[in-house]
């Protein structure tokens, strides 16, 4: 490894001189963090130029060392499992990484067997295999998908933790490239009645799954998806076949479906009565929140990182909006009482994940850094005491507050909300 500089950098000189920036070892990254090592040759038994390699096979494996994992906090017959949102690269979520939320497990169908019935008030009811649904003209859109409880872990001032990574506080969150058919061209098919403003959209897993979406929002950019980042959904996605509702909360966007029902109103089942309601102050609840708002989670530096020196650092985040594009990410390095824009990098989707990136010359003292989103309809994701005042304190939904990680003198990163609260 280079020798460090010990002269001071100001950050116009690391933007014009980057790559002796680089060269003097000054521009410390989340690899840095994690581990310095000096890089040394190879010995004649290591170098691998001297011995062939492993043959081609039929799948592909990630390197020995790379070994993300989804983090599954219940074993029960309903539970979830997490993002690693601090191990990953870009947008995009690996298949095998794309967080998981069942209410019964994950069933065992087979797609020559798997058919969707449209029906209810329509001109035409119909039966549609999925070699039929494959017929019509396909599209791809990558969009984000999130648990609408994603982040309460940090939602109640008496239970706010300290030692939480972003994959156990927000890690309901994934990203694909999803593809299949428009649902409003089915819709067209079957020719909807006058009069219909709904539709029950129903799984095939062991907790029938059902959920009322507005018409609306079905002839507009739902879409059935069986293929996710360029193979088919695997099961826990819904294979073979699954609603996706573009920037709604993820309990809406039915998995392994069945069935649509065509209605004039919606059905209040249990997962939009007892559950997925937001209870509000004054024994009041809002249902039917679907869209969910701006937000965004700082990746790195985080908890368990530890920042072995000061100087110039990158912080490193992801933010996104059921409302459309991301236009703009703050941060802040004290607590919030000043903030500045990040650089947000392409491409910049509508309901899609963006990267921030912002420098930060870290003078050793405890901060606390957090960010902010805003979106192209110009919400800002609000403070959690923002979020306290308007909707009470016990509500189990649509977290989307600021978070906060605390970096001590000593470089040790710990979630930091509460210091704030």
């Amino acid at each position: 490894m280079a020798k460090k500089s010990s002269s001071p950098l100001s950050r116009r000189a690391w933007i014009t001189t980057a790559s002796g920036v680089v060269a003097a070892g000054l521009i410390k990254t989340q690899a840095d963090a994690v581990k310095i090592v000096a890089q040394e040759v190879p010995t004649p038994a290591q170098d691998p130029t001297k011995v062939p390699g492993r043959l081609t096979s039929e799948l592909g494996q990630r390197a020995p060392a790379e070994q993300p994992r989804r983090l599954v906090r219940s074993p029960n017959l309903s539970s979830s499992s997490r993002t690693p949102l601090q191990d990953l690269y870009g947008i995009i979520t690996p298949a095998d990484l794309h967080f998981e939320r069942h209410h019964a497990g994950i069933p065992n169908i087979i797609q020559e067997e798997h058919e969707l019935l449209i029906h209810g008030m329509v001109e035409r009811p119909m039966v549609f295999s999925m070699a039929d649904l494959k017929r019509y003209p396909q599209t791809s859109r990558i969009r984000f998908l999130e648990c609408s409880g994603n982040g309460g872990g940090a939602y109640n001032r008496d239970r706010m933790p300290t030692e939480v990574t972003p994959q156990a506080l927000d890690g309901l969150l994934s990203t694909s490239e999803w593809t299949g058919v428009v649902l409003s061209t089915l819709l067209r098919e079957v020719g909807v009645r006058n009069g219909a403003s709904w539709i029950l959209a129903e799984g095939s897993d062991a907790a029938v799954m059902s959920r009322s979406v507005p018409l609306e929002k079905a002839m507009g950019d739902a879409m059935l998806a069986y293929g996710q980042n360029g193979e088919a959904i695997r099961p826990e996605q819904g294979y073979p076949l699954r609603l996706l509702l573009p920037g709604w909360e993820g309990n809406a966007q039915v998995k392994w479906l069945r069935r649509i029902e065509v209605t004039d109103r919606p059905t209040m089942t249990r997962e939009e009565t007892s559950k997925y309601t937001d209870p509000l102050k004054g024994g009041r609840a809002r249902q039917f929140s679907f869209v969910m708002d701006a937000k965004s989670i700082i990746t790195f530096p985080s908890f368990p990182y530890q920042l072995p020196d000061r100087g110039w650092w990158e912080i490193q985040g992801l933010a996104w909006s059921g409302r459309g594009k991301i236009v703009r990410v703050d941060v802040s390095t004290d607590g919030g009482s000043s903030w500045t824009p990040a650089e947000l990098q392409g491409p910049i989707l509508s309901k899609s994940t963006v990267r921030f990136r912002h420098l930060w010359d870290w003078d050793g003292r405890e901060s606390h850094i957090l960010s902010r989103a805003v979106d192209e309809t110009g919400y800002v994701q609000p403070t959690i005491h923002q979020l306290w005042e308007a909707r009470g304190e016990r509500t189990s939904y649509h977290h989307n507050h600021q978070r906060v990680w605390k970096v001590a003198s000593d470089g040790g990163v710990t979630f930091g909300l509460g210091d704030l609260v």
